[in-house]
């Protein structure tokens, strides 16, 4: 009893159980939480007319907003949120009630603006790796300055966000660092539970929006456009025009009314002001020349312009196009997202520089359980082996156990500082964290060996040598490892920050935390009390 008291009220003892307590708050684990979190919300749709704030990317998981019911339905699961949506029908009012408060939202055309998932149950975020996605890398297609490169990022964030996708992570990153050069510019983008098809567009393209009557460009998208409408009331598949067969496809056409400023309003009545009326069979009166849209310098649409607009600064005018199929559902699909695309382009304008995909992974959510899964099992059957391995080599079952638990608590601290400091944790991470546990049974081991030697020749040395050799063996190897992971923060493009930040985090809290605690155990197993 007076062996455990010391221990527990020995100094690195109560640095290790301070340390513990505080990555739990960190982690904040909740096993058992229900409910779907709200991952983002669409610009101008219900849920954002209806008071429901667009979480931040950098937000913890366990602050962000979660559904818990829908007009007094309780929403447990993913699979009750879609079974409750899919049953909406528009022009109704929705009641939900969340982690935040009580909202009202009248549905449109379209889905409610939602993208949520499964309610989080701890503060730890996983990499694309571990929940699907797409990570894409993009270049610039000629030389920029690192001004253009993070105006670049900015606005790809806000064409992300705009389009509906919050949750991702944008950088910038360099290959091939050296003493002439920085490297090449890259711009990674890591999109969770968004497919390839749905992001590649959005990202290769430069974005250049431009309406023109003759040859004169009377607005461009971004600062022309102040307001562009994403209701169900002013935007969606166009009544007038409809969906219709032809040969093998179906084809529909979409409208959305925008705002101009009253600079664009003006080029448009000063381009039209001298243009003659050409009279049609039923009665009304166009323009001789109409409005182009041109999307990337490539026309994507021709609009009439009609008589009583000559000359006149308009500022609210509807903007269309279209989209096919194999089906008529297909066909609306497809046009629906052609319609955002535009809308999304023209609330944010141009990429300044056009951008080329160097590479896209692509990883399914089902594959990402997998690797979650495997990691969890090989990293079981590690622990496993490693305590077999002690037993036998000590004989000991007071020796192992001690190992084991200090491995346990460098993946939990590790785990819990990438939660504080809002790190994913992917595949790579997973690599380094079992690199760190690692070097953590190395040094443990020497720890051992240096207190039973001791004990076998305990006339030669005194306790407080062994343990300072012990020690300078350890943080001999920690230099030597954190030196090793220094460069490749920067190297791969980027991708192996992951590996070796964990290998850093890890090697680091074990030096200064699990090592010291374990020799105060080791000494206390041996009754070497002092």
């Amino acid at each position: 009893m007076g062996r455990l008291k010391l221990l527990f009220t020995n100094v690195r003892i109560i640095i290790l159980v301070a340390a513990l307590v505080m990555v739990l708050v960190a982690l904040r684990p909740a096993p058992w939480a229900e409910g779907v979190v709200i991952k983002s919300v669409l610009r101008n749709s219900s849920a954002e007319l209806g008071g429901i704030v667009n979480p931040k990317p950098t937000a913890a998981p366990m602050s962000k907003e979660v559904i818990l019911a829908m007009n007094n339905v309780p929403i447990s699961s993913l699979k009750d949120y879609f079974a409750f949506v899919g049953d909406l029908e528009p022009n109704r009012t929705v009641q939900v009630r969340t982690t935040k408060g009580l909202y009202k939202l009248v549905t449109g055309m379209e889905d409610i603006g939602l993208r949520v998932d499964n309610a989080p149950t701890s503060n730890l975020r996983k990499g694309l790796d571990l929940q699907g996605g797409t990570r894409v890398l993009l270049s610039p297609v000629e030389e920029v300055g690192d001004d253009v490169l993070e105006l670049l990022v900015e606005n790809l964030k806000q064409r992300l966000n705009v389009y509906g996708l919050s949750d991702l992570t944008i950088t910038t990153v360099r290959d091939k660092p050296g003493i002439l050069g920085s490297g090449n510019k890259y711009i990674l983008v890591e999109i969770a539970g968004a497919s390839e098809e749905e992001v590649k567009d959005l990202l290769a393209k430069q974005g250049k929006f431009e309406a023109k009557i003759s040859n004169a460009t009377v607005f461009k998208g971004g600062n022309d456009v102040t307001f562009v409408c994403r209701t169900a009331d002013c935007s969606g598949i166009d009544p007038n025009r409809g969906c219709g067969k032809s040969g093998n496809e179906w084809a529909c056409s979409f409208s959305f009314s925008i705002s101009l400023s009253p600079e664009a309003a003006q080029r448009q009545a000063d381009a039209t002001r001298n243009l003659s009326v050409v009279a049609r069979p039923s009665g009304e009166g166009y323009l001789a020349e109409p409005l182009r849209l041109f999307l990337d310098d490539v026309e994507v649409d021709s609009l009439n312009i009609a008589e009583d607009l000559k000359g006149r600064a308009v500022t609210e005018i509807q903007i269309s196009g279209s989209g096919v199929g194999v089906s008529e559902q297909d066909a609306v699909y497809t046009t629906l997202d052609n319609m955002k695309k535009l809308q999304t382009v023209l609330i944010t304008g141009s990429l300044p520089v056009r951008l080329s995909i160097v590479k896209v992974d692509n990883i399914s959510p089902v594959l990402g359980e997998l690797f979650l899964y495997n990691s969890l099992f090989v990293g079981l059957l590690a622990v496993l082996g490693v305590t077999v391995i002690l037993m036998i080599a000590y004989r000991r079952v007071s020796l192992a156990i001690p190992i084991i638990i200090t491995c346990l608590s460098e993946i939990f601290m590790v785990l819990g500082l990438a939660a504080l400091i809002g790190w994913n944790i992917d595949l790579a991470a997973i690599a380094g964290i079992i690199v760190a546990v690692g070097t953590g049974v190395d040094d443990q081991i020497v720890i051992t060996d240096e207190v039973l030697r001791r004990r076998r020749e305990e006339s030669l040395y005194l306790w407080k040598d062994r343990l300072k050799q012990a020690f300078f063996i350890i943080f001999s190897a920690y230099f030597t490892a954190v030196a090793a992971m220094v460069p490749l923060l920067f190297a791969g493009a980027g991708l192996l920050k992951g590996f070796a930040l964990t290998t850093i985090l890890g090697v680091t809290v074990g030096v200064f935390i699990t090592r010291p605690a374990f020799a105060v155990i080791i000494q206390m197993i041996f009754g070497e009390q002092r």
